[in-house]
């Protein structure tokens, strides 16, 4: 049955981690909630699919085919497929990130 759900709420963060949850799997693609604490972060990486992201909380910057962007609650970035790209906190964050398969 479907729920509502508040987005902050439905993942916490830990110390000095990067935790995440899949909210939804399929063909199509997935969506994940993370949390980062504060200097955590991914290592650049790329990816075969279209990434939409929203910063939820806090503040996070995205290094995206080299260039960089400070996003704060509220903000997007669409990540394109194949580009090169690194997400590390300023301070601590959470994100909604959508994988688009299709």
């Amino acid at each position: 049955m479907a729920e509502p759900i508040i987005l902050k709420d439905y993942i916490q963060y830990s110390p000095q981690s990067v935790v995440s949850k899949t909210l939804k799997q399929n063909p199509a693609g997935t969506i994940t909630l993370f949390a980062f604490d504060a200097g955590q972060g991914l290592s650049e990486h790329s990816a075969p699919f279209d990434a939409f992201v929203q910063v939820i909380e806090g503040e996070g910057v995205f290094t995206v085919g080299g260039e960089e962007h400070n996003l704060m609650a509220g903000q997007f970035i669409i990540m394109p497929a194949n580009v090169p790209h690194a997400v590390r906190a300023a301070r601590k964050f959470k994100m909604l990130l959508t994988m688009l398969r299709a």
